[in-house]
């Protein structure tokens, strides 16, 4: 990947302001809007049975590929307008997860943390 995170947060908040949308970006409605656009994204699997899934997004990949492009920027903005270092959380909460998921638990099974 070649942009980083600061850069594609300067794009998209460039893209909001010059449409002076921040003025309805609140975290609300951002937080709203993610969830809205992860269920655009869900309505693509819905009813797929495993075998069905790989053609599925083959046939629509593009479509999936917006989608998660939408959750994606609204992350992002939301992440920024609240003064959150999107990599830094992140990055903890991947820490946070390695203490949580030891390898020699969490291999191969997909048992939450608290029923190891």
């Amino acid at each position: 990947m070649s942009d980083s995170i600061s850069e594609i947060t300067t794009k998209i908040q460039a893209f909001v302001d010059a449409r002076d949308w921040r003025q309805f970006h609140d975290a609300k409605d951002l937080s709203v809007a993610i969830a809205a656009e992860a269920g655009e994204l869900m309505q693509h699997f819905v009813w797929q049975q495993p075998g069905q899934i790989e053609k599925r997004v083959e046939a629509r990949r593009d479509e999936i590929a917006s989608e998660i492009a939408d959750v994606g920027i609204l992350l992002f903005e939301l992440a920024d307008n609240l003064g959150l270092n999107l990599g830094e959380v992140m990055q903890a909460k991947i820490a946070n997860n390695e203490i949580r998921y030891p390898v020699e638990k969490a291999r191969g099974n997909n048992l939450k943390y608290s029923e190891f």
